[in-house]
């Protein structure tokens, strides 16, 4: 039991880490729009391989955060 919550919290650091990582690299790199969605889209794919069958989860809790991001750095509205 102790293992398997030591594995959850290692599985949740790492995708903290992937997030937190491609919404910097996003906010400080002369990227296109385009490239900046595969890039969320990679963190998505990534996340669900961490955590099968949390889709819903992922689109509330981050797809806002880089939509804030995307429409910040692309000036969309």
């Amino acid at each position: 039991m102790e293992d398997e919550a030591l594995e959850e919290e290692k599985k949740l650091r790492r995708m903290r880490f992937v997030v937190d990582f491609a919404i910097q690299y996003i906010r400080t790199q002369s990227i296109t729009h385009d490239e900046a969605i595969v890039i969320v889209e990679g963190v998505k794919k990534h996340t669900l391989k961490l955590f099968p069958g949390k889709d819903a989860t992922f689109d509330i809790i981050y797809a806002p955060r880089f939509q804030r991001l995307l429409n910040e750095k692309f000036k969309r509205a």
